[in-house]
């Protein structure tokens, strides 16, 4: 299986993803817990340059950094995994890109769908699940010391979340949400549950 976890900066996805990573290995699964940008090799050079430089970035530019990254992670690390039977646990991974850069900025989210595609060479997850939580809790979360993205403002993550809904909406049968401002054990059992099925 290949799972994504999905939602804007601060919703608790990466604690929720080492929870269950931890659960499924207790389980007696093989998993592999990886990430975008920033997978091992090559994209963690992607990752510096996207959340770190300090220079203009243009929304295009953005969009096709996470697009490399994305096709190198899924031709060298997530693919040969699926192929061992090995259960995928992503954090961050299409869903981000139409969510950051269609929604958030603006871009064609038509054509942000198509190169997607693209990169991933037409793999789709199994199952993705979007955490929820209102902006204010999520811009708390993340704090005082923001990299490049998570300074974007809090009209740029009212979009992305509404993005991110907007995506669920349109494919129930592959995305799931959950109200990420519960305890992180509750949203733990919802996670268990929803991967059970």
């Amino acid at each position: 299986m290949f799972i994504t976890f999905e939602g804007a900066d601060g919703c608790g996805k990466t604690t929720q993803i080492k929870l269950i990573d931890e659960y499924l290995r207790s389980k007696g699964y093989k998993t592999l817990l990886t990430r975008e940008p920033g997978s091992k090799g090559l994209g963690e050079k992607i990752r510096e340059i996207l959340l770190n430089y300090d220079g203009e970035v243009s929304s295009r530019c953005e969009s096709f950094l996470f697009l490399a990254d994305r096709a190198q992670h899924v031709d060298c690390i997530i693919k040969p995994a699926l192929q061992e039977g090995t259960i995928v646990l992503c954090d961050r991974h299409t869903d981000s890109t139409v969510a950051y850069q269609g929604y958030g900025r603006g871009l064609d989210i038509e054509e942000i769908k198509k190169l997607n595609a693209l990169a991933t060479g037409g793999l789709k997850p199994d199952l993705t699940i979007v955490f929820d939580v209102d902006i204010e809790t999520s811009q708390a979360r993340v704090g005082k010391n923001k990299d490049r993205m998570e300074s974007a403002g809090i009209e740029f993550f009212k979009k992305v979340r509404e993005g991110f809904l907007e995506i669920a909406k349109e494919e129930p049968q592959r995305v799931k949400v959950i109200n990420s401002s519960d305890t992180i054990e509750n949203i733990h059992k919802k996670v268990v549950e929803l991967i059970g099925k």
